[in-house]
């Protein structure tokens, strides 16, 4: 069907038509002004991103969507809806506590009850563009929809402080126990500590361990040193028993020089009185006996020095032998000393460990301790809701246009649908349709001036009496 056989059909049942479109339009007058007015009171609220006061960190790294998202939610949720209700004390109210009786024979909570009729009126809507969130609330008395609207938001405001406060609190008493281990732990490593260092007399640092290196070192010289003299004193003493008369303190000895001195007198004193009284003479033999006195004086003092070399040198081998053992047990003091300080630096890191994470502890309990307290959030309310002067509902133009719409489109409907149930010959069109025969021609209703508009044509035509397809 096209426009040309339309005009005529909707030309003919402009009764039909004009009927229904008339019944809706009345219709959605009728339950527009039977719809109980409701006002629509708004509030907003921003969720900025700002600094942590206990941290300096930003509590949110970006204000998401899906951040939007969950804060819509949170208007919406449960909890929200029953802190409003314990705000404005709406369950102590006996009307309302008689219709909750009523509709639940007292089971459940009023609470709950209350929250889930509130939801109803409530709509949340977030913005495209920023963090801004808009809550709205309907109901027929503008001033209720106000206080509904800003309670949420307050209601909104303190869940979400408790959503912060909440783990912090479950984290402060976490961490305060840890806290108690963590001291019991450092006590007990702390005693340890003591009780090693009492047990041994030392303190776990490395002073006494650096006097003891120095003894060791002194001591290495000072063996070093009667090696050498030792060293020194053997060689005399093997020398002093292969030729003793010719080493350095039997050359450079006085008694023994002045001996020889008088022994060298004696023998040129022998020589010439040999020559010249001879060999039996008294005086010979008796400077013959002088001699031997002397030299047996000699060989007595050149024994006597090298004797003195040999005890020297044992002396010097007991000084050495004395000095090893010294050191010996020096190297073997240090040795315990320092597996000693190897302990006690194995107990002392113990107790710098434990003394680290008790600090770390107690640094994250004070943290979570003022964080438990805060009562700053990062929801702040942008715009308080106001009673709205004129109803949000229902919208009386927009419902009239509406039903104009609907009523025009379902009138032509109508008109089609007659139609369709009585279907008429209205043009040369319909003829062709109906015969499958072409038109040769058309003959004009008597009467028909020439020059009329085409409309007036139509409705003359639709006028005129009709003519059935089956005829």
């Amino acid at each position: 069907m096209n426009l040309t056989q339309l005009i005529p059909i909707l030309l003919a049942r402009w009764r039909t038509a004009l009927a229904v479109f008339a019944t809706v339009v009345l219709g959605v007058l009728l339950v527009t002004l039977a719809t109980t007015r409701k006002y629509t009171a708004t509030a907003s609220v921003v969720a900025d991103v700002k600094p942590d006061p206990v941290s300096a960190m930003l509590m949110q790294s970006a204000i998401t969507p899906a951040y939007i998202a969950t804060q819509v939610d949170v208007i919406r949720s449960d909890r929200v809806a029953q802190r409003v209700v314990r705000n404005t004390k709406l369950a102590d109210d006996p009307e309302v506590r008689a219709r909750w009786l009523k509709e639940t024979q007292g089971e459940g909570k009023i609470d709950a009850w209350m929250a889930d009729s509130l939801r109803p009126g409530l709509e949340v809507k977030p913005s495209l563009q920023s963090s801004i969130i808009e809550v709205s609330y309907k109901s027929p008395d503008p001033r209720f929809a106000a206080r509904m609207a800003n309670a949420f938001v307050q209601a909104y405001i303190e869940v979400t402080l408790d959503l912060k406060v909440d783990p912090a609190r479950q984290y402060r008493s976490f961490f305060d126990s840890r806290a108690k281990e963590a001291r019991e732990r450092l006590e007990e490593a702390q005693a340890k500590l003591s009780a090693f260092q009492k047990d041994n007399g030392i303190i776990a640092t490395d002073e006494r361990l650096d006097v003891e290196n120095a003894r060791l070192n002194e001591l290495s010289t000072q063996l070093v040193t009667l090696q050498a003299i030792s060293a020194e004193s053997s060689s005399r003493q093997n020398q002093a028993a292969t030729s003793g008369d010719r080493i350095q303190e039997v050359l450079v000895n006085p008694v023994i020089g002045s001996l020889k001195s008088d022994l060298s007198r004696a023998e040129g004193k022998l020589q010439e009185l040999n020559a010249r009284y001879g060999d039996n003479h008294p005086l010979v033999v008796e400077a013959r006996a002088n001699i031997a006195e002397l030299r047996s004086r000699v060989d007595a003092e050149v024994k006597r020095v090298t004797g003195g070399v040999g005890v020297a040198a044992s002396i010097n081998r007991a000084r050495e032998a004395d000095v090893r053992a010294s050191l010996e047990a020096q190297r073997g003091k240090l040795l315990r000393m320092k597996a000693l300080r190897d302990e006690g630096s194995v107990l002392l890191r113990d107790v710098e460990n434990a003394q680290r994470a008790y600090d770390a502890i107690q640094t994250r309990l004070n943290q979570t301790n003022l964080e438990s307290q805060t009562t700053l959030s990062n929801v702040n309310i942008l715009t308080q809701a106001e009673p709205p002067l004129k109803p949000s509902s229902p919208k009386t133009y927009m419902n009239l246009l509406m039903g104009v719409f609907l009523g025009s489109f379902l009138g032509l409907l109508a008109a089609v649908a007659h139609e369709q149930m009585d279907r008429r010959l209205r043009s040369a069109q319909d003829l062709t349709l109906v015969a499958d025969l072409p038109v040769l021609a058309v003959i004009p209703n008597a009467g028909e001036a020439r020059g009329r508009p085409w409309w007036q044509r139509l409705r003359r035509a639709a006028s005129a009496p009709e003519t059935k397809a089956s005829a």
